[in-house]
């Protein structure tokens, strides 16, 4: 989960103009991107839901862009439900229940947490996909983790490195310094957190999407290079984001190509 700031007019985007200076509401991302469910607060005015929805609508296509994928694929087999002003947590600006599914954005916040929040869905969601069943983790890093046996299939091989690149050396041998930087983060703060895998998966990825340069989105990511988890070491660097792009675009581009046929 996470916290950042609030809804604003304007938020820094470069990127392709999807939608042709429309409008689109809510009801417009969820049938775009695939999304199983939405849900708006009763106290989101027809303004914010205005404003919310368009910023939503480019988050994800940037988001389906730079992932080289259909956009329907986002909701993740209409199995992922969306929430805009409501069922938020106290203190905290977005975040992902695998309860039900849904990922949730506060009203007047949420800007620059979506990438985090949707690689926790999709890790989620994932798990069945890429392990066989057995032991009673509900996400996709848990359950690498826990070294539970993975289905063979190609694309499966190449999720399963892309996790590995993220969490260890490159000769596969040691927990790579990202993993040490997380684990002295969780002893400052006193709690274990940050070295999570849930969690240094959706940092790792977050920071890959701000890293890509014929895209910025500041609703849909920010933070991951000048916030004070980055100064502290919080998300991968330069050369360890080289690897990891080589290994997400080698798991989304021919997961896209696979969907779009």
């Amino acid at each position: 989960m996470t916290a950042r700031g609030g809804l604003h007019r304007d938020y820094y985007r470069r990127g392709p103009d999807y939608r042709c200076g429309e409008m689109m509401g809510f009801r417009e991302v969820r049938d775009q991107f695939g999304f199983g469910g939405l849900v708006v607060g009763r106290w989101v005015t027809r303004e914010e839901s205005a404003l919310a929805g368009n910023l939503v609508f480019d988050a994800l296509a940037d988001l389906a862009f730079l992932l080289n994928v259909p956009p329907a694929t986002l909701g993740l087999r209409q199995s992922l439900n969306l929430a805009f002003g409501t069922g938020g947590q106290p203190g905290v600006q977005a975040h992902y229940a695998p309860g039900t599914r849904t990922l949730a954005l506060a009203k007047n916040a949420g800007a620059g947490a979506l990438a985090h929040e949707w690689w926790h869905a999709f890790d989620h969601y994932i798990r069945d996909h890429l392990f066989e069943p057995g032991k009673s983790v509900r996400f996709a890093s848990d359950a690498w983790l826990a070294e539970v046996p993975v289905r063979q299939h190609p694309l499966n091989q190449r999720l399963e490195a892309l996790l590995a690149t993220v969490m260890l050396t490159p000769d596969g041998a040691e927990q790579h310094d990202y993993v040490r930087r997380s684990v002295a983060l969780d002893r400052q703060v006193g709690r274990r957190y940050f070295s999570l895998p849930t969690e240094m998966m959706a940092r790792a990825f977050e920071a890959w999407v701000q890293s890509r340069t014929e895209i910025k989105n500041a609703y849909l990511v920010s933070g991951t290079q000048q916030s004070e988890v980055a100064r502290m070491g919080g998300y991968p660097e330069p050369d360890h984001l080289a690897a990891i792009d080589l290994a997400i675009r080698g798991y989304f581009e021919p997961l896209g190509q696979a969907l779009s046929r």
